[in-house]
């Protein structure tokens, strides 16, 4: 590589570093090796297997650590000097490309289990002791759903995501189903790394290139493996979107998505599935999920 390849590569190491997302050598060879791809020559070139080693040895700036383990009970009791510094970081981030607060964006993923009905409240006799009994479908096939919201309130369609080979053409004759929501299929039912890119190419960007207020959009996420990739950050870098992780294990406080959305969300998800239950349905399928989230999304 040239030195301003490499060097804009190693500012790429730092920004994702300061951003939360410090990269594994695989992630810096991956980006390596598109940079080497935008020469426009005719072969693919690449580097080679000791490439990032040598880089790494050649750039005083930059070090290799192993990541760090951190127990979720330690994460409970999460020093608050931590969070401040990463409010900090985003303060910092809004201020620097002037980000108007009507181009912050929040974007994570949730899960279901299709057939798991919500815990409710329920009145029983006087002398019953113990827990009452609810009959569940119980299918337990997974499902996932992408969400993205504004900071001002307003959400973009979801990507849903099915266990599956192939779609199927009846999921999108479903009346149910707004015209605007992508469903995606993938080998467990869960996101992948380019399901996140098809996501952010095929709704982020489309959606919100029409709204926006300034020139950069923050989109703020957690440090999942298909989020900040870096085919996923440069397809960013393009669009004038800047992606900022959260630190390890800190979304169940700084998340907005897990702390006011998704619980309420997965609830009304939950009732549907009990009143379902309740009319004698003992299995719940993709056609009865596309059916039932949309409403649940309504009212969540």
């Amino acid at each position: 590589m040239t030195q301003n390849e490499e060097e804009s590569l190693v500012q790429w190491i730092l920004s994702l570093d300061q951003r939360g997302a410090a990269p594994q050598p695989a992630h810096i060879q991956e980006m390596a090796d598109i940079l080497l791809s935008k020469r426009g020559h005719t072969t693919t070139t690449t580097v080679g297997d000791k490439w990032v080693y040598n880089f790494i040895k050649r750039h005083d700036m930059l070090k290799s650590r192993f990541s760090q383990r951190y127990n979720h009970q330690r994460a409970k009791c999460e020093d608050p000097k931590i969070i401040k510094e990463w409010f900090d970081c985003v303060q910092i981030t809004i201020m620097q490309h002037g980000i108007a607060l009507e181009d912050i964006y929040n974007f994570d993923e949730t899960g279901y289990a299709m057939g798991l009905i919500a815990t409710a409240k329920v009145v029983i006799r006087a002398e019953m002791t113990g827990r009452p009994f609810l009959i569940q479908p119980g299918n337990r096939e997974w499902v996932t759903s992408i969400e993205c919201i504004n900071s001002t309130g307003w959400a973009l369609p979801p990507c849903i995501i099915f266990k599956g080979k192939v779609h199927i053409e009846g999921w999108y004759q479903d009346e149910a189903l707004p015209k605007d929501w992508r469903i995606e299929v993938s080998d467990n039912g869960w996101t992948t790394d380019q399901t996140g890119i098809r996501w952010l190419q095929s709704t982020f960007i489309p959606a919100t290139n029409v709204c926006m207020t300034g020139k950069y959009r923050l989109l703020i996420l957690d440090g999942h493996g298909s989020h900040l990739t870096p085919q996923f950050d440069e397809i960013c870098s393009q669009n004038d979107i800047i992606p900022i992780c959260m630190p390890a294990h800190l979304s169940h406080l700084l998340q907005p998505l897990d702390v006011g959305c998704f619980a309420p969300l997965k609830r009304a998800y939950g009732h549907l599935v009990e009143k379902k239950a309740r009319q004698n349905f003992n299995h719940v399928d993709k056609f009865d999920f596309l059916e039932a989230y949309p409403q649940a999304h309504t009212e969540a």
